[in-house]
């Protein structure tokens, strides 16, 4: 196990993924830094909180979770928000399936524990043809490892530090701001720009739905734009 770490951590592909992602490092770990930090405002106690960091890995869902766990929400409308909130990794999932639908099954749970918005995003625009080929399994580890170490690391400064961290300098939105430019950067066709902009609508649209479903409707509101996109382009163009 040790030699197949050393030999992933040597290969120029994982060497490029973790570059690609050392960009967006800041922006990840100071929404990490304002997760950690609302944890512990909310009144975790430390010990959970670290606990929430390590297990949830998963921004979005925490700050969406964490103001129902403060009001004493029963547990099935914890879980119910943070798996609507978390519903794009269904999405993510289908679009590396074709490149790593061949891994055994725990290197492919170890893969969703680590993925994030991101890496999926650096990816897909690395390997924009769907199908399995050499590097991308390192690629892949290179940039999560990267991404995961910028969260776990801020997220756990701001549990330890949260009380002399005040939560109004918004930080987190760092986080938002990366996202934003590495989505902009995919954004090369009609096709694509269209998909944008209509699950940007729909996100605003939906914004009053509940446990933040807008962001699912957004998801899906895209998906079948370019599935039908897709149908519409001629058959050249498809292939």
């Amino acid at each position: 196990m040790l030699d197949s770490a050393a030999r992933l951590w040597r290969d120029p592909d994982f060497r490029h993924g973790a570059r690609d992602m050392l960009g967006t490092a800041l922006g990840i770990g100071a929404w990490g830094l304002v997760t950690g930090v609302a944890m512990v405002k909310i009144g975790l106690p430390v010990s959970l909180a670290v606990l929430m960091s390590l297990l949830v890995f998963a921004g979005s869902a925490q700050l969406a979770a964490m103001p129902l766990i403060a009001g004493g929400a029963p547990i099935w409308v914890v879980w119910a928000t943070a798996a609507c909130v978390n519903l794009r990794f269904v999405i993510f999932s289908a679009g590396w399936r074709p490149y790593f639908a061949q891994q055994p099954l725990a290197c492919r749970v170890a893969m969703g524990y680590f993925s994030a918005d991101l890496n999926y995003v650096m990816f897909m625009r690395r390997y924009p043809e769907q199908r399995p080929g050499p590097g991308q399994v390192p690629y892949f580890w290179g940039g999560v490892v990267v991404n995961w170490l910028a969260w776990q690391v801020l997220s756990l400064a701001g549990i330890v530090l949260a009380d002399g961290i005040p939560t109004a300098w918004g930080l987190g939105f760092a986080g938002t701001l990366a996202l934003l430019g590495l989505t902009g950067s995919l954004l090369a066709d009609r096709a694509t720009w269209l998909a944008a902009g209509v699950a940007a609508c729909a996100a605003v649209a939906a914004y009053a739905l509940p446990l933040k479903l807008n962001i699912v409707v957004a998801i899906a509101a895209a998906v079948a734009v370019g599935i039908v996109l897709d149908h519409m382009a001629p058959a050249k163009e498809r292939a």
